[in-house]
């Protein structure tokens, strides 16, 4: 498939170390996919669901001690340690290959090693970045051929270059106590070992995407962010294109994948899918910032996700699709996991294997779903997935939006000062914990741009990466935000109804960028006037209501500004004064 002389000699040095029976090229090919699939039902690891109903779906299990991705095994792999930063974990280079390949060694004897070149991005695109990802597990092969642009393609884009990442992922014996998630990003190296779980073994997803990139991007002076695009058409047809980062279960794929409230479809409204994860962003020949999804696929939480809470996802998930830890209905071969339905399966299977009553399982306070289990779905699939998303020169974004989970302090909405304090806003974003992570669930702890488990290098190095791409787009960069659908009330009910209803606060902060409507000035931002979000056609809301949860305490805010302090000590010299300075000027505004 290729004569790319550094990869081929990297693919000959992994294979004398794992030591496979045989070695398979991924090309690309339905062919070559369907096979494997049908070797996958033949060895057990994954089931054929029901084809009427769920044409070209899959089911695979994962064992119960690898259901998630595992922070305090994932560690960046610099030179030096201070390049890894304080929120990293770290491990000396030398010393990690050391442990990673005593780990390693004949661990694919009498398995096959598949070889998969994938493009992240569009095939060819100046935005998009390539790897090569050895594995011993079909259900990887499979994945990431949903996931990336995978196959000969690749290769011919490549050439001789050596711009491309290595990622080497065994299986071993998915033993918890020898499980490692490591990037090298000095090296473009990422290794795997003892998990099967998609967070840890898509090595395009969080490893390359984010972890690698967001080492390159610093680098050579672009973005990797976890964010989604999407883009709001208004009824004349003008698109403008948004991207947010909130930390995982915080309703990204649900704004991303938006449909708008009845009153703004009648108008004309639509909102496109460009991503529902991953941004990669460059400045563009016009100066403005311009970004691409490096994915194919939707890797998504399937708990939680139903027709009324997502319809585009769930329909995205209908054919071609993956499920990894759902619970299976036997009756009819179709899956099922919480808040997908009221009717649990009665003959069902929960996602360790058991067979079960699902009303009564449920009804015991069991779930039939694992928390974190997923969905991996062709993009293609999307109803409502923009006719950008193939662009190989990414779209213009207009906005970029911070949020998280917060009941209480942070408002609805509100609008930098300026770059450098949007900056700021996005280095204290806070939210609760999930099940997406392990460990454990509704503590507050900061997550900066959504990036804390990500960021491939030190994160006082990647703010100053932000106040410099500030600096290179000037007056093009877009304008920044902050938003919190999760305000509740006393009794602990959230106020905002979200959902398609988000919108109307995108429609302001799109005004906002084309400055068409006015803002107040507060100590954190601009915040709307109550009149300057429509709130037509909303039941049980009014313009005190929205006023309450746009209503900014300066007595809170000078305790989050303490908080902050606090957060912005582990950072040492290396936080850029940029953004001491803007929590000094915030706390003197709520002094004021």
């Amino acid at each position: 498939m290729t004569n790319n002389k550094t990869i081929l000699a990297w693919i000959d040095e992994m294979k004398a170390l794992v030591n496979p029976d045989q070695v398979v090229w991924i090309d690309g090919s339905e062919e070559q996919l369907e096979e494997l699939r049908k070797e996958a039902v033949e060895s057990g690891e994954m089931i054929k669901l029901n084809q009427e109903k769920l044409p070209g779906c899959y089911y695979h299990r994962t064992a119960p001690n690898d259901v998630a991705r595992v922070e305090d095994r994932t560690l960046i792999c610099s030179r030096k340690e201070e390049d890894a930063g304080p929120t990293n974990h770290w491990k000396e280079p030398q010393e990690a290959y050391k442990m990673l390949y005593d780990i390693a060694r004949g661990s694919y004897k009498g398995r096959t090693m598949y070889v998969i070149p994938y493009s992240m991005g569009p095939v060819g695109s100046p935005l998009a970045k390539i790897g090569v990802e050895l594995t011993d597990s079909i259900y990887v092969v499979l994945n990431m051929s949903i996931m990336t642009r995978v196959g000969q393609k690749v290769m011919d884009v490549l050439g001789d270059s050596n711009d491309w990442v290595r990622g080497l992922h065994c299986k071993c014996d998915v033993d918890p106590e020898k499980r490692w998630i490591c990037q090298f990003p000095e090296d473009n190296t990422i290794i795997s070992v003892n998990s099967a779980y998609g967070g840890n073994v898509l090595l395009g997803k969080k490893c390359f995407a984010l972890r690698i990139a967001s080492y390159q991007a610093k680098n050579e002076g672009w973005m990797a962010e976890h964010m989604l695009i999407l883009g709001v058409e208004n009824p004349k047809g003008e698109v403008k294109y948004v991207c947010a980062a909130f930390p995982s279960a915080c309703g990204k794929t649900n704004l991303a994948m938006m449909i708008p409230p009845e009153g703004y479809r009648a108008k004309g409204y639509k909102v496109w899918t460009v991503g529902d994860d991953i941004a990669w962003m460059r400045k563009g020949p016009d100066g403005r910032l311009y970004a691409i999804n490096p994915e194919n696929g939707f890797f998504g939480v399937a708990p939680g996700t139903n027709m009324k809470s997502n319809p585009n996802a769930l329909i995205s998930t209908q054919k071609g699709a993956i499920f990894t830890n759902v619970a299976r209905n036997l009756d009819d071969n179709t899956v099922w996991w919480e808040s997908l339905d009221k009717n649990p399966p009665v003959n069902a299977e929960e996602w360790k294997g058991a067979k079960v009553n699902g009303p009564e399982y449920v009804a015991a306070g069991n779930k039939l779903a694992h928390p974190n289990s997923r969905f991996t779905a062709p993009t293609a699939n999307c109803p409502c997935l923009s006719s950008e998303f193939e662009n190989p020169q990414g779209v213009p974004v207009s906005a970029i939006v911070f949020g998280g989970r917060r009941p209480d302090t942070v408002p609805l909405v509100y609008q930098s000062r300026s770059w450098n304090n949007g900056v700021f806003i996005g280095s204290i974003t806070g939210s609760e914990t999930t099940a997406a992570a392990a460990g454990a669930v509704g503590v507050v702890r900061r997550d900066p741009m959504a990036m804390l488990p990500f960021c491939g290098y030190n994160m006082g190095d990647y703010f100053k990466h932000w106040i410099e791409m500030g600096e290179m787009l000037g007056d093009k960069a877009p304008k920044i935000f902050n938003v919190n659908w999760f305000r509740v009330d006393e009794d602990g009910h959230f106020i905002w109804p979200g959902f398609g209803d988000n919108l109307r606060v995108l429609e302001w902060i799109l005004k906002r960028c084309d400055n068409e409507v006015d803002a107040v000035e507060t100590a954190i931002g601009y915040v709307p006037k109550p009149e300057d979000i429509n709130l037509e056609g909303l039941k049980d809301f009014d313009e005190e209501k929205l006023a309450s949860i746009l209503k900014v305490d300066n007595a809170k805010w000078a305790k989050e500004a303490a908080g902050v302090e606090e957060f912005y000590k582990k950072f040492g010299d290396k936080l850029p004064q940029e953004l001491r300075d803007e929590l000094n000027g915030l706390e003197e505004r709520t002094k004021a």
